[in-house]
């Protein structure tokens, strides 16, 4: 049996303007290894062909979503982090920056509720709602089938906010152009020692919710640095999604992966056109002969 089910029925319609925006519940998703007791044990070498299959399965799934992103010229990121972070409050505070700038559509996970989606809907901006159940992640196959309803037109920036969850999400590429993860001022500075796959799997680092640094005892400079230990290139961000300090650099670096997608295009584009030009030129000479 299938060890790893998406059954993808659409319920709870959700209006945005003229378009519907449904959400997607995913069914129940279990990960061999933490289930509840009650579970039929399953030998370890079984355990760990089931989750190389999964992850093979995914990976499918996850290079199909790629490829679309590509073809479309979408920058796709997935948003990461404990719950709590902040993500919602920095995507809404994000959207309204960038909404007159550039077309926007958001993808929300959660275990149940549709919430989030709700107020990231409230913004104007078209968002789709992907509840997990007894899942503790999004993949690629979930993200596929939103893709479908949500249909992101081309050169658009798509954001994929994650369950809640450091652990499981970092293994399960969604097809996205990076990894953000979500740090908040809030949390121990030995997170990312704590959880080092999500930070490794992680392009950038946003320090969130640092409005509150004179009010708290951490420590920055060594949260910075246990990132740097698990991960050397990661780039990091200090903002905060409630005063927007910080936001410049978020939206400047948005700004540079938003081009470098497109720029494929361009370049394509641009490529035709010189020999379009010899050839008309040719044409052109030919027929004054």
């Amino acid at each position: 049996p299938d060890a790893h089910p998406h059954p993808h029925p659409l319920e709870d319609m959700h209006a945005v303007g003229d378009a519907a925006a449904p959400a997607v519940a995913a069914g129940e998703h279990r990960h061999h290894g933490h289930d509840d007791g009650h579970a039929v044990a399953t030998a370890p070498s079984r355990l760990v062909q089931i989750e190389r299959d999964v992850l093979a399965s995914n990976d499918a799934y996850a290079a199909a979503n790629r490829r679309r992103f590509e073809e479309q010229g979408i920058f796709a990121l997935n948003l990461v982090s404990s719950p709590g972070s902040g993500k919602t409050s920095l995507l809404c505070r994000t959207i309204e920056l960038l909404k007159t700038r550039l077309p926007l559509a958001v993808i929300e996970g959660d275990q149940q509720t549709s919430r989030d989606a709700e107020r990231i809907r409230a913004t104007g901006v078209p968002a789709l709602q992907i509840n997990t159940g007894k899942g503790c992640h999004l993949d690629a196959h979930m993200v596929g089938h939103a893709l479908q309803t949500l249909s992101p037109v081309d050169d658009s920036l798509l954001l994929i906010e994650n369950v809640g969850n450091l652990v499981c999400p970092a293994a399960f590429d969604l097809g996205e152009a990076h990894k953000v993860v979500i740090l908040s001022v809030t949390e121990g500075e030995d997170k990312p020692l704590k959880y080092p796959h999500m930070f490794a799997a992680a392009s950038l680092m946003l320090l969130n919710k640092i409005d509150l640094l004179p009010y708290l005892s951490f420590d920055v400079e060594q949260a910075i640095a246990h990132a740097w230990q698990v991960n050397p290139g990661l780039r990091v961000i200090q903002l905060s999604a409630t005063s927007g300090e910080g936001f410049d650099e978020w939206l400047a670096w948005l700004d540079e992966g938003c081009a470098t997608v497109p720029g494929r295009k361009r370049t394509t584009i641009d490529g035709l056109r010189r020999p379009i030009a010899e050839l008309e030129s040719l044409l052109s000479s030919a027929a004054r002969c």
